[in-house]
C-alpha cells in the first residue's frame, strides 16, 4: 500500500511512518511547511516521500492525497486558544477531506483520542470502551476535547456522504521518548515534584510504538473499515506505578505529594461553586480544579483493548518497562536504517511543497 500520513513530524506521526515502512508499505509524509526535517528518522528513506503542505489551506491538497490507497489522519493542534486548535484540527481536517472527495480516495484511518468520552458523567471505576458516551458539554472541559469531537463527526460524515471506508481510533495516554509526563497523574508543581491524584487509579496508556503499529495495522485490515478501536496497552499500571517505574530511570528521582481522588474531586467542585456563585464563572483556575477537566484526567476508571485485539490480531509488543528503557535510550525508536536508492526511489524521497 501507499499511505498518506498527515502530521508525519509529531511524536505519533514520527512513528506511524516508522511503522508504516517497517511493515513494508510506502509512505507520503505530510509534513508542515516550517517543519525541521533534519532529524525525523527516515527523511533519506527511498519509500518515503515528504511533502511540506499547509493543511489549513485547500492549495495543492489534491495533489497531496492522489494517488495514495489510504490517508491516516493524524494531524491536529493541541495548544493554543479555540480559535487556534480549530484552524489546526478541524479545519486541516475538513479541507483533507473535500481533497479525498476530490481525488476519489476512500479509506482514512482517523486519529482521535480518549479525550472525547464524557467522563464527567461516568462513575467511579466504570469501565471505558468503545459503547461508552461522549462528551455532550466540552466546553467546560478544554479547546483540545471540543476541537477532537468536531473533527470524528467529519470523519463519520466523510463515510456516509462519499462512501468513504473509514476507521476511527482513539489512543489512551501516548508516551515515549520525550513524552513521558502526562497530566493524567496529576499535576506537576516543579522540576522534581508533582502532584499524584488517585495513586491507586488505572493510568490507560499506550507507548508510541505500539501504538503506531495498531493505527497501520487498522489501516491495512478490510475489517476495521466501519470500527472504532481504543488502544491502549495490556497490563495498565496504575499512577503510583508508573511514577515509580520513571524514577527507576529518572536522576534526580520525582518526589510526589500523593492526593486521594475524592479529596480533590471536593476541592475541585467547591473552586466550581466559587466561581459560579461569587466570580460570574470569569475566573481561570487551574484545569485541574476544573470537575471536567480533572475527571477527564484523573478519574479512576476501568479500560479494555479487547475490540482491536480480536478484531485485528493485534497485541501491544513492549510492556511498560521495556517502553521506558527504550524512551530513555540514546537511541531513537523511530529511526529507520537508510536503504539503498535507486533510480526508481530517488524522486520519491526529495522533498516537495504543495502549494
Amino acid at each position: 500500500m501507499k499511505l498518506l500520513i498527515t502530521g508525519a513530524s509529531g511524536f505519533l506521526g514520527r512513528h506511524l511512518v516508522a511503522q508504516a515502512v517497517m511493515r513494508g508499505h510506502d509512505v507520503r509524509a505530510q509534513v508542515r511547511p516550517v517543519s525541521d526535517i533534519k532529524s525525523l528518522g527516515w527523511e533519506n528513506h527511498p519509500r518515503v516521500e515528504i511533502v511540506r503542505a499547509d493543511l489549513r489551506s485547500r492549495a495543492g491538497l489534491d495533489d497531496l492525497v492522489r494517488g495514495v490507497d489510504a490517508v491516516i489522519s493524524n494531524a491536529a493542534c493541541k495548544a493554543g486558544d479555540f480559535y487556534t486548535q480549530f484552524a489546526g484540527t478541524v479545519i486541516t481536517t475538513e479541507n483533507l477531506l473535500q481533497a479525498m472527495a476530490n481525488t476519489d480516495v476512500k479509506r482514512l484511518v482517523a486519529v482521535s483520542t480518549f479525550s472525547v468520552y464524557g467522563f464527567l458523567k461516568m462513575s467511579d471505576r466504570e469501565l471505558l470502551d468503545e459503547e461508552s458516551p461522549l462528551d455532550t458539554d466540552p466546553i467546560d472541559r478544554d479547546e483540545y476535547a471540543q476541537t477532537k469531537l468536531v473533527q470524528e463527526q467529519l470523519a463519520r460524515g466523510f463515510a456516509k456522504e462519499h462512501q468513504g471506508k473509514v476507521t476511527v481510533v482513539r489512543p489512551g495516554v501516548v508516551y515515549g521518548k520525550d513524552n513521558l509526563w502526562t497530566a493524567r497523574i496529576g499535576m506537576e508543581l516543579g522540576a522534581n515534584r508533582c502532584l499524584v491524584v488517585g495513586g491507586r487509579s488505572i493510568l490507560p496508556i499506550t507507548y508510541v510504538e505500539n501504538c503506531a503499529q495498531a493505527i497501520v495495522f487498522a489501516a491495512e485490515k478490510e475489517q476495521a473499515v466501519g470500527q472504532t478501536y481504543n488502544i491502549i496497552d495490556d497490563d495498565l499500571p496504575t499512577h503510583r506505578q508508573y511514577l515509580r517505574a520513571l524514577n527507576q530511570h529518572r536522576k534526580p528521582r520525582m518526589k510526589s505529594l500523593p492526593m486521594p481522588w475524592l479529596v480533590m474531586r471536593f476541592l475541585a467542585a467547591i473552586a466550581l461553586g466559587v466561581n459560579k456563585l461569587f466570580l460570574g464563572r470569569q475566573a481561570k483556575i487551574p484545569s485541574i480544579l476544573r470537575p471536567a477537566a480533572l475527571h477527564a484526567r484523573c478519574k479512576p476508571s476501568t479500560y479494555t483493548n479487547k475490540l482491536i485485539k480480536d478484531s485485528l490480531g493485534w497485541s501491544p509488543h513492549f510492556a511498560l518497562d521495556e517502553a521506558i528503557t527504550r524512551s530513555v535510550a540514546d537511541t531513537d525508536p523511530a529511526t529507520l536504517t537508510p536503504e539503498p536508492a535507486t533510480e526508481q526511489t530517488t524522486a520519491d524521497h526529495e522533498t516537495r511543497t504543495c502549494a
